[in-house]
């Protein structure tokens, strides 16, 4: 295992009350990061991520900026303590692409800050106006859920693994699917807790809000690989990155086939930047053998520096 990785950013449910505070009480670098977040959003964002309460921190307003400032304030504390470490690429599960983003220059801390910050009030906003849910399918193929999805009127909202799939859409719809899966294949069907119909068409709304929004910024060329999670392919021009930012909000997360485009160029070492170690452990289903490291907190930082600097 060489100083080389792909780095993996958190989605939205990742968060979890204490997120970044021993981070902030250890490195200066964490601190600077959460202290600028509030000051610019105008709120204590890092308050909430410290100490909850929980169902604050879980709105999906909140949670969004949490997870980025989170993400790259993890980021800062592992080029800081693995100085070495060459970045091959970077991707990130929904929320978890703008981050990618941020890292890899595509705009700075600020403007992504608020970019996502207004992503997650809009599509608040459209779990507010729907009546949405998601669930996730265990077993089963995809091209039979995918007919299952359009049997029940729903979408494909996330290809996480193979076997691994999420649905999303109506309530009505979600449950039907629940209902029915065994019939198409799929071995566990299990509703989410979730507030909306993420990466659905139930999510339009907030889709050609960020759209406006997104149309106004100017994008840098990004200096690491990004992974689109909509296409599944590297983006770096300036309108394609803009398209596909805007169309995940409603399209299908294919992280799956994100990380075997890295996997497919050779690529042997993930880090996952964010709570829940959610994407490491998807790299299990993925591909059997990758070494995924992952850390939220300090412990995880020393942990992954020493699997590093074993290297």
């Amino acid at each position: 295992m060489g100083k080389r990785a792909v780095l993996m950013f958190a989605g939205q449910g990742a968060q979890t009350v204490g997120m970044g505070r021993d981070l902030a009480e250890t490195y200066d670098e964490a601190a600077a990061v959460f202290a600028q977040a509030d000051e610019q959003l105008g709120y204590a964002l890092s308050e909430t991520m410290f100490n909850g309460p929980a169902e604050e921190l879980t709105r999906t307003s909140i949670c969004q900026p949490a997870l980025y400032a989170h993400g790259l304030a993890c980021l800062e504390l592992l080029k800081k303590n693995v100085p070495d470490l060459e970045i091959a690429g970077v991707a990130g599960l929904s929320l978890g692409e703008f981050t990618a983003h941020a890292a890899a220059g595509t705009f700075d801390f600020a403007t992504g800050l608020d970019l996502v910050a207004k992503r997650g009030t809009f599509m608040e906003e459209a779990t507010t106006a729907v009546d949405g849910a998601m669930a996730a399918l265990i077993g089963g193929e995809e091209e039979d859920i995918r007919r299952l999805a359009s049997d029940c009127d729903i979408d494909v909202a996330n290809l996480n693994a193979p076997g691994q799939i999420v649905i999303s859409g109506s309530v009505e719809g979600i449950d039907k699917a629940v209902a029915t899966a065994e019939d198409y294949g799929v071995r566990i069907a299990q509703k989410l807790e979730v507030a909306g119909a993420y990466h659905s068409r139930l999510m339009m709304s907030a889709q050609e809000k960020l759209a406006s929004v997104l149309s106004d910024l100017e994008l840098k060329t990004p200096s690491l690989p990004v992974v689109c999670n909509v296409e599944a392919r590297e983006v770096s021009e300036g309108d394609e990155t803009r398209k596909t930012l805007e169309a995940q909000v409603s399209g299908a997360a294919r992280w799956s086939e994100c990380v075997r485009h890295y996997l497919d160029k050779g690529e042997t070492l993930f880090i996952e930047l964010g709570p829940g170690r959610v994407l490491a452990g998807l790299m299990r289903r993925i591909e059997r053998g990758t070494k995924a490291l992952s850390f939220a907190d300090v412990e995880g930082l020393e942990k992954t520096v020493a699997a590093l600097n074993e290297a």
